[in-house]
C-alpha cells in the first residue's frame, strides 16, 4: 500500500512537453502525493491539447483512486504509447482529479514548473 493520498493546488505555472511540442500549460494544476511516492502533477483537461492524445485500450485500477484510462501521445514524429492517464470517475476521496490528466515522465515527456 502506497499510503495516504493528499491533493493540493500545484503552485505556479506548469507545462508539459512531448518531443519538443508543448502539450499544455496551466496555472490550475493539482499535485497529488501518495505515501512516499514522488508527487504527480495533474493537468486540467481544458489546458491540454487533446488533439495530440489518442485513447488507448490500457486500463488500470488503483484502490485509492479508482479505474484509470490511458492515452497515447501522437505527434508528427512519434507515438508515445500509454503516456497519459486519467481517472474519469475517481472515488469520492480524490474527486478533484476528475477531468484532469497525468503524464508518464520519460525521455520524450517532460513536466516543468515555469
Amino acid at each position: 500500500m502506497a499510503g495516504p493520498i493528499t491533493i493540493r493546488k500545484a503552485p505556479g505555472r506548469w507545462t508539459v512537453r512531448s518531443g519538443g511540442a508543448i502539450l499544455g500549460e496551466s496555472v490550475n494544476a493539482l499535485e497529488l502525493s501518495e505515501g512516499d511516492l514522488a508527487p504527480v502533477i495533474y493537468f486540467p483537461r481544458e489546458d491540454i491539447a487533446m488533439a495530440f492524445l489518442d485513447p488507448s485500450d490500457k486500463q488500470t485500477h488503483c484502490p485509492g483512486k479508482g479505474d484509470a484510462t490511458y492515452f497515447s501521445i501522437v505527434n508528427r514524429s512519434s507515438v508515445t504509447e500509454n503516456a497519459v492517464w486519467s481517472y474519469e470517475n475517481p472515488i469520492d476521496a480524490v474527486a478533484e482529479i476528475r477531468e484532469h490528466l497525468a503524464f508518464v515522465l520519460s525521455d520524450s515527456v517532460k513536466i516543468e514548473q515555469i
